[in-house]
């Protein structure tokens, strides 16, 4: 049997088990999952060039461009606390509702904005939506599917976010001119209008779903356990710290760190550092599916030791390109890089926010994802900080170094998380797939 003959068997592998998964998910999760990639085609046409955008087309200082680009982070990691309790209070529903529409509004106010003051408003209208749309489709995703399922449905979401993301980058490089700032409006118009889409799901075929318990009120949403207390968990602890770790070695890398060193140390050009996130997108969106059949059945705290390992040779890898500035070799170390880091990727996001609600219940659903959430902006704000830091004082080597530590710490987190997690919630105790109508683990 040649290769040939060996990839059009995995391809076929793959097509069954994507049928498979799809015909295991009730309709409101098809209805979620076959608009995913639409939704994010939007927002990847804008979130490379916004900063460009803000700087180039109408001529704030970079500060401030800086400044504004943070506020984004920063709104949504205010906003993450208060929008899971909501969550949990009133329903994922209406308060994704809210949010889509401050995106839409923040989006159409960026598309025009002028002057610092305009900006800054879009801006933190954007930052509301990503503070409470992470908690909140997450929580609609847990009470739809579950189980296996649910592990599945994140990994493949997850894909084709990178998908939509990844396709509407390659859109808007292709469209966008500094010269010409009506192409700039033109994107971020698009980017309010895919908000749209969601919108019409929850008002329409999604609108009966709920993410809380029939009959709860105020009160009983509170008493189910506010964030100190379900921080006291030792497998949620174990998680966020986990979580937050992972993220400041990795995403919290991706747009500072990696593109610094590339560009500093290893002497690639810029078209090699764009081509190094299209392979991160195209390793995804090949080998998602592929190794969610692998690590189906399989010790989630397991599958994230292995990512560690993985992770922390892609920095190895990344790190040797360094060595040979300005050649080929470092421009195949820099590529090699973020496919090797994106097979990890592969690995985390079908894991973790599996266990953060296969953990919840019903009554917290809301609160288990705000911290997820709030772990992850955490280790996506301090990162690039630390790695500015680092290659700032032209500490190439211990840059590297850290990244590489820290993915191994990953491991051990992840060790020692395997030790207080419950096996339901570790995908342990899971036997078939579970559809719509079954309880939840938590």
């Amino acid at each position: 049997m040649d290769s040939h003959d060996v990839g059009c068997l995995g391809q076929t592998a793959l097509v069954i088990g994507m049928r498979t998964f799809w015909s295991a998910l009730p309709t409101e999760g098809r209805w979620l999952l076959s608009t995913v990639a639409i939704q994010t085609l939007g927002r990847g046409m804008t979130l490379p060039f916004t900063i460009i955008y803000l700087h180039e087309v109408r001529g704030f200082e970079l500060g401030i461009a800086g400044a504004l680009m943070s506020l984004i982070a920063i709104t949504g990691l205010i906003v993450t606390g208060p929008g899971g309790t909501l969550i949990d209070r009133y329903g994922a529903h209406r308060v994704l509702i809210v949010g889509l529409l401050a995106m839409i509004v923040g989006c159409s106010l960026l598309a025009f904005a002028t002057h610092p003051a305009v900006a800054a408003v879009a801006v933190v209208l954007i930052g509301v939506n990503f503070g409470v749309s992470w908690p909140g489709f997450n929580a609609l995703i847990a009470s739809v599917v579950d189980g296996e399922v649910r592990q599945q449905y994140f990994g493949v979401n997850f894909a084709l976010v990178n998908l939509g993301i990844g396709v509407g980058g390659v859109i808007g490089g292709f469209f966008v001119n500094v010269d010409d700032p009506a192409t700039f409006t033109t994107v971020f118009l698009i980017d309010a209008g895919s908000s749209l889409i969601p919108l019409a799901l929850l008002l329409g075929p999604l609108r009966h779903v709920r993410t809380h318990s029939e009959g709860s009120d105020d009160t009983d949403a509170t008493s189910a356990g506010g964030y100190r207390q379900i921080l006291r968990r030792p497998a949620v602890l174990w998680l966020t710290l986990l979580t937050f770790l992972a993220m400041f070695i990795g995403y919290g890398q991706m747009e500072a760190g990696f593109p610094a060193f590339a560009r500093q140390v290893a002497e690639v050009s810029t078209r090699v550092v764009g081509l190094a996130f299209a392979v991160n997108t195209l390793v995804i969106v090949l080998l998602q599916f592929a190794v969610l059949k692998l690590i189906t059945g399989r010790r989630r705290t397991r599958v994230m030791q292995v990512m560690a390992v993985i992770w922390a040779l892609s920095w190895l890898v990344l790190g040797a390109a360094g060595l040979l500035p300005d050649s080929l070799i470092a421009a195949i170390g820099v590529l090699a890089f973020m496919g090797i880091f994106a097979f990890g990727e592969t690995m985390l996001q079908p894991t973790v926010p599996a266990i953060y609600n296969d953990l919840a219940s019903d009554r917290t659903r809301g609160r288990y994802n705000a911290i997820n959430s709030a772990a992850f902006q955490g280790g996506a704000i301090t990162g690039p900080l630390v790695a500015g830091l680092l290659l700032g004082a032209g500490l190439d080597a211990w840059f590297i170094g850290v990244m590489i530590v820290g993915s191994l710490a990953v491991g051990l987190l992840a060790l020692a998380l395997e030790r207080v997690v419950p096996p339901a919630a570790n995908g342990v105790a899971v036997v078939s797939p579970i559809v719509e109508g079954t309880p939840s683990n938590g």
